[in-house]
């Protein structure tokens, strides 16, 4: 049941200490046992979730290792922090909402064999970086906590195999070797090291030496959390009596498809706070919006009209964007203008503006669409023009639409279509940024800022008005300065 109410947590592993979390790196193998908020429920799973969508995002985009490393702990650092024992603060707390998310996304991602298979590679990657950024002595402790059923090489063993031990493991002789520790196991469980001749077989044994150990533990966790969520699938058909579960797992596992639901879904008071006005949006479209706003100004400014769902989508867009409600009324008659008179506008259309900007009705202030909620609410039909171009769109008809809008990716559509045929829609959008503010100083793999891939709309549209102010900013001293030398 999910209560307001915490149970204690029990002891992980080996481990002595009462500590309920002894260590940052975690296995997952006891649930939580204790009852949780339905708001820790999910948002534990998001913040989770935002770290593996943005692992997966860097799988597609090809980054290496050390690229993948560096963009996921800086995630980690926002949305899923895990400090050391020695720092101040909550260590517990984190760690007690790094396992909670953890157990939610199972959930959420047992319920296919592609969900699966997916959330165990993003997984094992986050456990890899984060045990690769262990300090040494804690990594000792984590290891010594649990039973990886290998067997030390006594010192006799290794002095009668040293030639080929040191040749299969690279280790030049003298000190270097005689440090130098190895364990022995079933060498089924190393196929991947003895793959890369990593390792000295014997008798059905993979001599691993320490530097190489790490490949032991993770292939452990991959093994066991592919097991664990086949379980866990099994047992997915109870929690189908729980109404209040079912749609937020069903939320939650969409995330690889359109990203994890972006910060920005719920900033429906982050607009521009210099304000736009009406005719400036023209010019807003052309050098800032992404493929989807454009799509849907374009259609505006052909025929002078947008139905529901498309009026619903770039309306609030525009309004997160700094569209101030006069303004907004000014726009859209003046786009509606050349159909009908004012006074069919005013009785049919006004109404509406304002109420998407809380000043009827309900007087709610609405947020606009995330990628997330365009990709899988509100599907267009055949005379539609709302939605996401990467994914409603026909290929033939996505690559006529990206050569119009944006002549710059035409070198890259190639990589950009192939993202787009592995439903990766979000990774397809940020590249289209990237390319297109390559004067801005954006490099491939940087996305809006910190590695990270677009998922609202709003997000791409500020992010690249920030860097033309950046750019122009920079470009003022240079400007006085040649002033100042020409009058001297």
């Amino acid at each position: 049941m999910l209560r307001n109410t915490v149970k204690a947590e029990p002891r992980e592993g080996n481990a002595t200490t009462t500590k309920p979390y002894p260590h940052r790196l975690n296995f997952y193998d006891r649930p939580p046992l204790y009852d949780v908020t339905l708001e820790d429920f999910e948002t534990c799973a998001i913040d989770r979730l935002r770290v593996l969508a943005e692992i997966e995002s860097s799988f597609v985009r090809n980054r290496s290792h050390e690229e993948l490393k560096a963009v996921t702990t800086a995630q980690c650092n926002k949305y899923l922090p895990l400090r050391v024992d020695t720092a101040k603060g909550d260590t517990d707390l984190e760690r007690r909402n790094d396992h909670l998310g953890h157990f939610v996304l199972r959930l959420a991602f047992c319920r296919s064999e592609d969900l699966r298979r997916r959330f165990v590679k993003a997984e094992t990657t986050l456990f890899r970086v984060r045990y690769e950024t262990e300090g040494v002595n804690q990594k000792d402790r984590f290891l010594k906590s649990r039973n990886f059923d290998w067997l030390e090489v006594s010192h006799e063993e290794k002095k009668q195999y040293g030639e080929e031990l040191r040749i299969a493991s690279s280790i030049k002789e003298g000190e270097e070797f005689e440090n130098e520790s190895f364990v022995k196991v079933k060498f089924t469980r190393v196929l991947n090291l003895v793959e890369r001749r990593k390792v000295f077989l014997l008798g059905g044994w993979a001599y691993v030496p320490e530097v190489e150990r790490s490949s032991i533990v993770f292939n452990e966790y991959e093994k066991y959390l592919t097991k664990a969520l086949e379980l866990t699938a099994k047992a997915l058909p109870r929690l189908d009596e729980d109404s209040r579960l079912v749609p937020i797992l069903s939320n939650l596992s969409q995330g690889f498809l359109a990203g994890a639901p972006s910060e920005w879904a719920g900033a429906s008071d982050a607009t521009d706070v210099d304000g736009i006005t009406a005719d400036m949006i023209d010019e807003l479209a052309q050098k800032h919006f992404p493929l989807c706003m454009r799509n849907l100004h374009r259609e505006l400014r052909d025929s002078d009209h947008l139905k529901h769902f498309g009026r619903l989508q770039y309306g609030l867009f525009l309004k997160v964007l700094g569209l101030p409600i006069e303004e907004a009324i000014a726009f859209w008659r003046k786009s509606f203008l050349k159909r009908m008179n004012e006074d069919k506008f005013n009785k049919e259309y006004k109404y509406n503006i304002r109420h998407s900007y809380g000043l009827e009705g309900k007087r709610a202030n609405y947020a606009a669409k995330s990628c997330q909620q365009i990709l899988l609410s509100d599907q267009p039909g055949p005379s539609d023009c709302h939605g996401c171009p990467y994914r409603h769109f026909s290929p033939e008809s996505l690559q006529t639409a990206l050569r119009v809008t944006y002549p710059a990716v035409q070198g890259d559509l190639p990589e950009i279509m192939h993202t787009v045929k592995s439903g990766h829609y979000h990774v397809a959008c940020t590249r289209v940024f990237e390319i297109t503010h390559k004067g801005t100083g954006v490099k491939k793999g940087e996305g809006v800022g910190g590695g990270e891939s677009v998922t609202h709309p709003n997000q791409y549209a500020a992010r690249s008005r920030e860097l033309e102010k950046a750019q122009l900013e920079s470009l003022i001293p240079a400007a006085t300065s040649s002033s100042v030398a020409m009058e001297i």
